[in-house]
């Protein structure tokens, strides 16, 4: 199945993010979704992403994986997600930044050009990895996703008032109402 990228779809803050962010309803394997299963997918996430990620000025050209490289790609994917995702639950884990740097070298030692998405976002990771506010970095209250939090007061709960904001306060309100209306 085929969708439109949209900005929404960029709001982790860093392109490793977003493209962690690839896969919908991680936590539900009944409904989980890779984005980049469909071939016209992922063909068309470097051209998004050079339109919408927060880090588009940086990685300006970037080219669609080959089949060759999609799967270094998933595989950073992943160990991304399973280490920025601990690092937010529980603290930082040696073993998965061990994995995520090897999916980083793993990444970029392929022979691609150098503007390609899977160089792109090692690159993203490693700036990740080292940032100074470690604690800026969040999971979305509604859907689960990866995001920075750049507020001013770090009180960010969504990746996107927009839409998993507005989803939240809506649900919020709904129980609300179903509370008063009992007997």
């Amino acid at each position: 199945m085929t969708f439109s990228w949209t900005a929404h779809r960029f709001s982790g803050g860093a392109l490793a993010l977003d493209v962690a962010n690839s896969v919908i309803l991680r936590h539900d394997d009944a409904l989980r979704v890779d984005r980049f299963a469909v071939r016209e997918n992922w063909e068309a996430f470097p051209a998004a992403a050079a339109k919408f990620c927060a880090e588009r000025a940086l990685f300006g050209g970037m080219i669609a994986p080959t089949a060759n490289s999609k799967e270094g790609l998933i595989t950073l994917r992943e160990a991304t997600d399973r280490y920025f995702r601990k690092r937010v639950l529980s603290g930082s884990d040696d073993l998965l930044l061990a994995d995520l740097l090897e999916a980083v070298a793993g990444t970029l030692r392929q022979p691609e050009a150098a503007g390609a998405i899977g160089h792109a976002t090692a690159h993203s990771a490693l700036r990740l990895v080292s940032m100074p506010e470690p604690e800026r970095m969040k999971i979305c209250g509604n859907c689960g996703w990866l995001f920075l939090d750049r507020s001013k007061n770090r009180s960010r709960a969504w990746c996107d008032m927009a839409v998993c904001g507005n989803r939240a306060k809506a649900n919020r309100h709904y129980r609300r109402r179903k509370e008063e209306e009992a007997p």
